[in-house]
């Protein structure tokens, strides 16, 4: 059968089903299953003669959501917060994978704006980050220590306080999302102009090198995590622009609750950059090899979880279906 049949023959039956598993508790589970089996059995015949097509990237990612809302009602074992973390968010955030290179995309955009303005205009530095900082970081620059600002406060009230901003960008960064998603781009194009900012100055007063080596020990999780809680935003302000096959209602209801999963699965991270930042970037005499370690374990860690981790877990998720 031809690809144009196939879909033909069984579009109403998958729009329905779409449906019946977006309304969760109200479907009867009974129906649910059915509708799973035929789905699986639509998935098995497009995996055989449709394979690399954008029908069966469908019926997988519709597979998935069936799988989860099938089986999140049975007896869970006392490591539910766990199986979160480890199963059920990495299977689910694969089909975000393209938003989430969006996202990526509108902050390096903003972050290279951000550093050639810093680099053709010196006050737009002070525009951007305020006279109370740039000076204050200056008089450090002058005293040989680009970055003695993390030094100041303590080291538990640094944690706390930095976390808990985090987590209120984040929050922010994906609330916006409820204005469509230009509410979101501006949370991430007015950070993303800050960041290039800031690294820029330290570039132009010739601390480029010591200043990052500080920054990024925390900033690489800090950054990384603000970018996937915009692609949540994106998430919920694309469900009020493109309903698909829902009314904008329904579509903006799990467009709420897919982004509002999205970022709650940053929260560990944050406070990992927190912790970071509040106990280890101080210490500005640590040898360079120990800081390029968390640096990069830090970035392999966010990379791994949100992009290889969900990959890998997908495919296995696919030959288990096939299987079935």
């Amino acid at each position: 059968m031809r690809e144009a049949a196939f879909v033909k023959q069984n579009k109403e039956k998958w729009i329905a089903f779409e449906k019946a598993i977006s309304l969760g508790s109200n479907t009867d589970p009974d129906a649910l299953v059915d509708g799973y089996i035929q789905l699986t059995n639509d998935l098995a015949y497009a995996q055989t003669y449709y394979a690399e097509s954008k029908t069966l990237l469908y019926l997988n990612s519709l597979a998935s959501q069936a799988h989860q809302k099938i089986y999140k009602n049975k007896k869970e074992s006392g490591n539910r917060i766990i199986e979160f973390w480890k199963q059920e968010f990495p299977l689910f955030f694969k089909q975000y994978h393209n938003t989430l290179l969006v996202t990526f995309l509108v902050f390096l955009t903003a972050t290279a704006i951000g550093s050639i303005s810093a680099l053709n205009d010196s006050s737009f530095v002070r525009l951007i980050l305020g006279d109370a900082y740039v000076n204050e970081t200056l008089n450090n620059i002058a005293k040989g220590e680009p970055t003695a600002i993390y030094k100041s406060g303590s080291e538990i009230g640094t944690f706390l306080g930095i976390t808990i901003n985090n987590i209120r960008v984040a929050f922010l960064a994906f609330a916006f999302g409820v204005i469509t998603s230009i509410g979101t781009i501006y949370i991430l194009f007015s950070n993303g102009v800050m960041l290039g900012a800031f690294v820029t100055f330290f570039y132009t007063k010739g601390v480029f090198f010591e200043a990052n080596r500080q920054i990024w020990l925390h900033g690489t999780i800090e950054i990384s995590v603000i970018i996937i809680a915009g692609c949540a935003g994106l998430i919920m302000g694309n469900s009020i622009l493109f309903p698909k096959t829902f009314s904008r209602r329904v579509s903006f209801m799990k467009g709420a609750k897919d982004g509002l999963k999205v970022v709650v699965s940053t929260i560990p991270f944050f406070i990992i950059a927190g912790f970071i930042e509040g106990f280890i970037t101080r210490y500005a005499n640590m040898p360079d090899w120990l800081a390029f370690l968390i640096i990069g374990g830090s970035l392999f860690l966010i990379i791994f979880y949100y992009i290889i981790y969900p990959i890998q877990l997908n495919r296995l998720h696919e030959r288990q279906i096939h299987r079935a």
